[in-house]
């Protein structure tokens, strides 16, 4: 690549939102950039589809460079890099920020769980007066997860319930049908009110645009080398790529985004991971899908005498009212399923059923004491076991040999856990700025984190647990009694927020097309760009926004509004 060499569009990220906006623009016969900050990656031939934890060192046990176990997708990434540091403010709770460095980022290794936001997630201030509303509507987003779900594949079926919104008819795949476990818990869910759903995964049930049908081989967060589950870098990429419109350059770590005397954005600025060394690369527009907070800290590192606190943040709202989700699980052991004989009922990684919010109408009529939302995923049955195992024979049994076996089969497959994904309320104590100081090894600020959960969200957590609790009571399991804590901000690897999409440039960072406010060349496209957290998970709304934006994009380039 020459140093004048210039591109329609350079795109920071190659995830969720900088496959999506790579497929959509090179499509469309835009020169596109893609720049990644970490290493190429290939699913095809690196992921462990078939091997099991006993051909893993340590049986594939967690360790410093492998975070998420031997096996998972994510390489030279998780909440530490080297080289890399992020701190945290003085007196706040712990943030813990995972990172990948691998082209595709997150799309490799997360759970597939692709829920769309209802009407109701778009409003919550018109609703509660709590948080901000987002300045688009459910409606607005609607065609755009129609064609983010015929793209990538996602099962579903039509149920009805407020604010879980159902795809029009022939948009999603079939779900796979409810398990041993997930029967018997869906009986306790229905007896307390509960309506029990087929989950929304990014998990193919059948073939799909060349893609075959997922084979129940192991974990989706170890990747997928035939392609059956959604990854940026089997879906989105190799059709972008094929176009011979889509560069893309791995261990690119931009740092700023670069621009000229009137305030424009010519390009950015990045380093070479492995040399150290800088260079800049100039492009018509530049898209921001680096990761939510990988996002916001470019934005606050490109200062200029245009822009002294960073492009974006004449509003000051850049790093902002950052969220995750209430991420919340117990677990227990129920005793009807040790009479389940085996079966091979693997299934997708994902649950095949979830539980939406049921209790939206008593929260309206003030009968709790938290104003938001949570959902729940039943993990459980019996896959692959692993060194788990030991610990269904309590620490002080004397039992050995051929009875230890038979009671680690008696209650193999009778462990469940509900994980219960809350919707946060934006607060002005969780937020991300520069560290004063602290630099990382290519001598750029890192971003300092500030967190604190609202009340509302630990009252929310607390229901969880004796929701939870009672669900395994009423099957005849033991309570999960662990001590009450808060998950840690940043767990749930749902982060978002940061530079939020608004009406105004007094109350965001960006408008309701993702684009930059300040300097209209620019555009968010990730998570930053969320003005609410929502009680379901991020992705899929995030790839529908950048297919939107990237839109928007395109009508722009072609009338010369850009």
């Amino acid at each position: 690549m020459s140093d004048t060499q210039a591109f329609d569009v350079i795109i920071v990220g190659s995830g969720a939102a900088g496959g999506m906006a790579a497929h959509e623009l090179s499509s469309a016969g835009l020169r596109v950039l893609m720049l990644e900050a970490g290493r190429d990656y290939d699913p095809g031939t690196e992921t462990p589809m078939f091997q099991t934890q006993e051909a893993a060192p340590l049986r594939g046990a967690v360790t410093v460079d492998k975070p998420g176990g031997f096996y998972d997708a994510t390489v030279d990434g998780g909440p530490e890099i080297s080289g890399e540091p992020y701190t945290q403010a003085a007196g706040s709770d712990a943030f813990s920020w995972w990172r990948p460095r691998m082209l595709g980022g997150r799309t490799n290794h997360w759970g597939r769980v692709a829920l769309r936001y209802g009407p109701y997630d778009f409003k919550p201030r018109t609703r509660d007066g709590l948080g901000f509303d987002w300045p688009i509507e459910y409606s607005d987003l609607a065609p755009w997860y129609d064609r983010v779900e015929r793209l990538i594949g996602v099962t579903g079926l039509p149920h009805g319930i407020e604010n879980a919104p159902d795809a029009p008819p022939g948009v999603q795949l079939p779900p796979p049908p409810p398990r041993a476990h997930e029967i018997v818990l869906a009986r306790a869910f229905e007896s307390m009110g509960m309506q029990v759903a087929a989950i929304h995964a990014a998990i193919l049930t059948k073939p799909l645009n060349g893609r075959a049908a997922c084979l129940y081989a192991t974990q989706c967060t170890r990747g997928c080398s035939s392609r059956s589950n959604f990854q940026s870098t089997t879906v989105l990429i190799p059709p972008a790529r094929a176009t011979g419109n889509l560069s893309v350059m791995c261990n690119a770590m931009v740092s700023r985004v670069d621009v000229d005397a009137s305030g424009r954005a010519t390009g950015v600025s990045f380093n070479d991971r492995a040399t150290g060394a800088e260079y800049s690369v100039r492009g018509r527009v530049v898209a921001l899908a680096a990761g939510t907070c990988s996002s916001v800290r470019i934005l606050l590192n490109s200062r200029s005498a245009a822009f002294p606190n960073g492009i974006g943040n004449s509003s000051g709202l850049v790093g902002k009212y950052l969220m995750d989700s209430v991420e919340f699980s117990r677990s227990s052991r129920i005793p009807l399923l040790e009479k389940v004989p085996p079966q091979n009922d693997d299934g997708i990684f994902a649950p095949h059923v979830y539980v939406p919010w049921w209790l939206l109408a008593d929260q309206a009529a003030g009968h709790l004491e938290f104003p938001r939302g949570y959902h729940i995923e039943p993990r459980g049955g019996r896959r692959m076991p692993t060194t788990g195992v030991g610990g269904f024979v309590d620490s002080g049994s004397a039992t050995y040999g051929d009875a230890l076996r038979e009671e680690v089969r008696r209650k193999y497959g009778t462990f469940v856990t509900l994980i219960g994904e809350g919707e946060m309320i934006p607060n002005e104590d969780s937020f991300c700025d520069l560290d004063p100081t602290t630099k990382d090894k290519w001598g750029v600020p890192v971003l300092r984190f500030h967190w604190k959960w609202g009340d509302s969200e630990i009252r929310q957590a607390m229901h969880m647990q004796a929701t939870f609790n009672e669900v395994f009571r009423r099957l005849g399991g033991a309570p999960d009694n662990t001590p009450f804590a808060m998950p840690q901000p940043g767990g749930a690897v749902h982060e978002v927020g940061g530079a939020r999409m608004g009406t105004s440039p007094e109350n965001s960072v960006i408008d309701a097309h993702n684009q930059c406010w300040d300097v209209k060349n620019v555009f968010v496209l990730d998570g930053a760009a969320f003005v609410s957290s929502a009680d379901k998970n991020p992705t899929l709304t995030i790839l529908a926004l950048a297919a939107r934006s990237s839109n928007r994009i395109l009508e722009l380039l072609r009338s010369g509004g850009l």
